[in-house]
């Protein structure tokens, strides 16, 4: 009976790790945030760098959403407008030493907002920025789109004023505005980071990881004390 117990005390912390797995996914937070889009070819595809980093050429479509979405890398919405350069950008006129940028606003739906909150408007807003060669799409949309809002960690919280408040925060059982995949998922939607996905979105947290590991250690640790005694 001795011998057994330390295969018993395996075999439960094993089951235990199992069960931590199998329930870190339903563990992880949403956020509510302004994601990121590039609409090279006329389809939205979520950005790969972020916008102080994305040095946009003539005709460009960018688009910026803001909602509450579980996995920013399988679930953040889409602009609700379509990626048409020439739509947006059809009665802005080329001029020398300078290039348009088109850019798509969409402030979500009232659902997603913060609570004392809603969005300024229902339909997406579109504008024609047209900045030097060398801007940065966070220079372009600044230039048409202004107050914008970031945190300490240049993370983009508001466009326009909205929202007043918040940044990325974490959000209890969230429901997106709308499903669509992604082609990031990387630090926070910095300016100078990747896309607008806040850190940490779409796994389990740094403190159910750290558990695991935990569990993950103290199971073989019994395994190995098991086969030594039974020797």
């Amino acid at each position: 009976m001795i011998r057994r117990r330390p295969r018993t005390t395996a075999a439960v912390l094993l089951g235990l790790l199992l069960t931590l797995i199998a329930a870190s996914p339903a563990l992880a937070a949403g956020y509510r945030y302004w994601s990121f889009w590039d609409g090279a070819g006329g389809t939205w595809a979520y950005a790969t760098q972020g916008p102080s980093t994305a040095r946009p050429a003539d005709g460009t479509v960018f688009g910026f959403r803001f909602s509450v979405s579980k996995d920013a890398a399988a679930e953040a919405a889409r602009p609700r407008a379509a990626a048409d350069f020439e739509a947006v950008c059809a009665g802005t006129a080329a001029a020398d030493g300078k290039k348009r940028v088109a850019l798509v606003l969409d402030f979500g739906v009232p659902e997603d907002a913060p609570g004392g909150e809603r969005p300024p408007q229902d339909a997406p807003r579109t504008a024609c920025a047209q900045v030097a060669p060398e801007a940065t799409a966070a220079e372009a949309l600044a230039s048409v789109a202004k107050p914008l809002r970031y945190n300490g960690a240049a993370l983009l919280c508001g466009i326009s004023g909205y929202p007043r408040t918040g940044c990325g925060e974490p959000i209890a059982d969230p429901e997106p505005g709308a499903a669509a995949p992604s082609a990031s998922g990387s630090a926070p939607g910095s300016a100078s980071g990747s896309a607008s996905a806040p850190a940490g979105s779409g796994g389990p947290s740094a403190g159910l990881v750290a558990g695991i590991a935990a569990v993950v250690a103290v199971a073989a640790a019994g395994v190995w004390q098991s086969r030594r005694r039974g020797r």
